[in-house]
């Protein structure tokens, strides 16, 4: 039993704060995805989420929403409320001032701007209780938590396979490996993670929009309703600036949005191929070379620096390669479809290791088949 009411309730009415959470998913980067629930002798007095950055938090909208009957109420909330003054002020103020008596947190948070909102709630005489539902309220703002731990984007590389681990045929034709099903999942990943990265080699052989459309949401099981559409932000890596300024990922979204587009280029690329893509409304970043690119660890540095805090890889297999040979990737999504295709491209290019003992060893997350393929989830691990 939880301090001041059944673990079971206290289950119930935190998880319907997680599911809360999942309707801002896609909207909040930086921010993590944050529900919070009050309730008060059983019943449900308010509820409230955060819906994108800049915006209230999501105790914010709970207390409105109850009122004066938030006095002596219980908060259920899945991070830590926060305890400063940035675009919107400290949560934990809020829910004092509105006599709160009882707080139950999933997990801490892990910002030092925004953490210390439990010391505070404790100091005015609030219980607080923290740790119920930890690893799911994790698992939900993984990418948050990992760019706060490392101080770069969480990485998650996705690609279809077929069952003799070919990523493309020799020409590079990779359409389509896997089926309908699986790229309604891998939609769905764009909509969650805020920018999707591609070599500019992908860009030249499929032409692809990189936009979201008909998402499968299957990843996130705490989500009971779609959330709104948005497509990420379109990073190219691409140091002479060979992009096409006619490409499809210019085009407006299936929204009618306008396609938001980075170009991350080489110091010293063609200016007039810069300025071409510039003119088509991308927007060029100039980076230092390495080698004969652009470094990896430079363009999640750019992005970071750019409140972007996950990235998702979309192609090819050089750029795979890349990241998981700097230890850059913390998790794959892969769907195996039943095909054999004998010479192609494999998976990773680039990455050469002579030993079985050297191989990167993954922790298998998820299973599950999506018709005749099959999905995978594996985080990399050290």
């Amino acid at each position: 039993m939880g301090e001041g009411g059944p673990l079971h309730l206290d289950e119930r009415f935190l998880r319907r704060a997680l599911q809360l959470a999942e309707r801002a998913r896609g909207h909040t980067s930086p921010n993590p995805l944050v529900g919070a629930v009050l309730v008060k002798e059983g019943h449900i007095l308010g509820e409230g989420y955060h819906p994108r950055a800049g915006e209230a938090h999501a105790e914010v909208f709970a207390l409105k929403a109850a009122g004066e009957a938030a006095r002596g109420a219980t908060a259920y909330v899945t991070l830590e409320p926060c305890d400063h003054f940035g675009r919107t002020p400290p949560c934990s103020l809020a829910l004092i001032g509105a006599g709160v008596a009882r707080v139950v947190v999933a997990v801490r948070d892990e910002n030092p701007l925004a953490r210390g909102g439990l010391e505070r709630l404790r100091e005015a005489g609030v219980r607080v209780e923290v740790g119920l539902l930890e690893r799911e309220a994790r698992e939900q703002n993984e990418a948050f938590f990992t760019a706060q731990r490392k101080r770069r984007p969480f990485v998650l590389l996705k690609a279809a396979l077929t069952l003799d681990g070919k990523a493309a045929a020799p020409s590079g034709d990779a359409r389509w490996i896997s089926s309908e099903a699986s790229r309604r999942v891998a939609h769905a990943y764009r909509q969650w993670l805020p920018a999707v990265m591609v070599g500019v080699g992908t860009v030249l052989r499929d032409d692809p929009a990189l936009t979201v459309r008909d998402p499968d949401f299957r990843p996130f099981p705490l989500m009971l309703e779609p959330p709104p559409l948005r497509d990420p932000l379109k990073v190219v890596l691409d140091t002479e600036a060979r992009t096409p300024p006619t490409a499809r990922l210019f085009r407006p979204g299936p929204r009618g949005e306008p396609a938001r587009v980075l170009v991350l280029v080489g110091k010293g690329a063609p200016r007039e191929r810069v300025r071409a893509l510039e003119a088509a409304g991308a927007r060029v970043a100039e980076l230092p070379r390495e080698g004969e690119g652009v470094s990896p660890e430079g363009a999640l540095a750019f992005l970071y620096a750019e409140g972007i805090d996950g990235v998702l890889l979309e192609g090819g297999p050089r750029l795979y390669g890349a990241f998981v040979a700097r230890g850059l990737v913390d998790k794959v999504a892969l769907f195996l479809a039943p095909k054999l295709l004998g010479e192609g491209r494999g998976l990773l290019e680039g990455l050469r290791l002579e030993r079985m003992a050297e191989a990167l060893r993954l922790r298998l997350h998820r299973r599950e088949w999506l018709g005749e393929d099959l999905w995978l989830e594996a985080y990399v691990e050290g």
